[in-house]
């Protein structure tokens, strides 16, 4: 396992979720450069930082020794890894404060470290909550691999707070060095809106959700073919997002007792919010999650997946496969994991291996609907 060597600490950092002979390390060339440059313009002991997007908390595992740091991001498993990784470097379960994305860090923040998100929605809508919480003279400094730096980054850096400056490229990473300006605050467009009309429902989507300006094209492709049923049946929507499938299956299936799940803070905040709207007091449980590992085995009647192919910059099916295998723990004999995927994923030969059954329920060009039977 690579160790993180910079003039803060020697650190070993693990990702999550865990793979056995993991191939990806949990920091690269940016968070090195981020932490260099703090190195050579360092700030007073004890001046508050704010990092943002630490995918696994090399950052603030690194600077929780000499800094109060304040850690905000919009996933569960990187808020996980953070603090497996600060417990698995002897620091303080409170030595780094953190924040879900779509909640103010409350300042006044000396210095802003950015990773540079793969949604540029959510840097929008983070810097947009930084006005009013930086200190005077505070810097703000972004950093990313060069082959994940957009230029729409800077454009949004300039933007929510001041002129930009391109750093020179150091082993293919960059920095985007932020100098604050007085600027009247912002007016967010976030939260987004869009219209369902089958079945009619009025949908919010926070900063990160996925296809938060409408119905993406895979949940467009399941939402004719969700099963029905009349009994008091226990269902999950895991990997919800806004929580449009779990929300339309509710609406067809009154005594079915819902769980909504994602590893994303935003898309969590979106669903309850959806969920209110369209069901109001009704019973459900909605939370981020690593998946359904928090799920007792055998507790679940059905579960309904539209799952990821990528977990931040990195594309695959390992979230998948891990799904598929949470949903067969989970599920009773005899219970069932419904699914939407491209058709060239080839999700039925991975679920063939878990599940008794295998049968296709719908296709579109693109797409296939999967019914497996544990």
């Amino acid at each position: 396992m690579p160790i993180l060597t910079t003039p803060f600490a020697v650190l070993d950092l693990i990702r999550q979720p865990e793979q056995r002979d993991e191939p990806l390390q949990a920091f690269d060339a940016a968070d090195e450069y981020l932490l260099k440059d703090l190195h050579e313009r360092p700030l007073a002991a004890g001046s508050r930082v704010l990092v943002l997007n630490d995918g696994f908390g090399a950052l603030a595992c690194s600077l929780a020794a000499h800094y109060r740091v304040t850690s905000s991001g919009d996933s569960h498993l990187g808020h996980l890894a953070l603090r497996k990784n600060l417990a698995r470097n002897g620091l303080a379960e409170d030595a780094v404060n953190f924040i879900p994305a779509g909640q103010d860090a409350a300042g006044p923040f000396d210095l802003v470290l950015i990773r540079v998100p793969k949604t540029l929605a959510l840097l929008e809508d983070q810097l947009i909550r930084l006005h009013g919480h930086l200190a005077p003279g505070a810097r703000v400094v972004a950093g990313a691999m060069i082959k994940h730096l957009p230029r729409a980054a800077g454009d949004l850096l300039e933007r929510y707070v001041g002129s930009v400056q391109a750093s020179l490229a150091v082993k293919k990473a960059r920095l985007l060095f932020a100098t604050p300006q007085n600027r009247p605050a912002p007016q967010s467009p976030y939260p987004t809106h869009y219209r369902l009309d089958q079945p009619p429902l009025n949908l919010v989507n926070h900063a990160n959700v996925f296809c938060r300006e409408g119905l993406d094209i895979g949940t467009r492709a399941f939402l004719p073919h969700l099963p029905r049923h009349t009994g008091p049946i226990r269902v999950a929507d895991l990997g919800c997002g806004n929580g449009v499938l779990g929300i339309a299956y509710a609406l067809a299936s009154p005594q079915a007792q819902l769980t909504l799940i994602d590893e994303s803070y935003m898309a969590v905040q979106s669903a309850r919010e959806n969920w209110q709207a369209a069901l109001g007091p009704r019973a459900v449980q909605i939370r981020a999650d690593d998946g359904l590992a928090g799920q007792p085995a055998e507790s679940l009647d059905l579960v309904l997946c539209n799952p990821p192919f990528h977990q931040q910059q990195v594309v695959g099916d390992f979230l998948a496969w891990r799904m598929f295998q949470q949903a067969r723990a989970a599920l009773v004999r005899g219970g069932e994991l419904w699914i939407v995927g491209n058709r060239h994923l080839g999700y039925h030969v991975k679920l063939g291996r878990l599940f008794r059954q295998v049968e296709q329920v719908a296709a579109t060009p693109k797409f296939v609907v999967l019914r497996a039977i544990r």
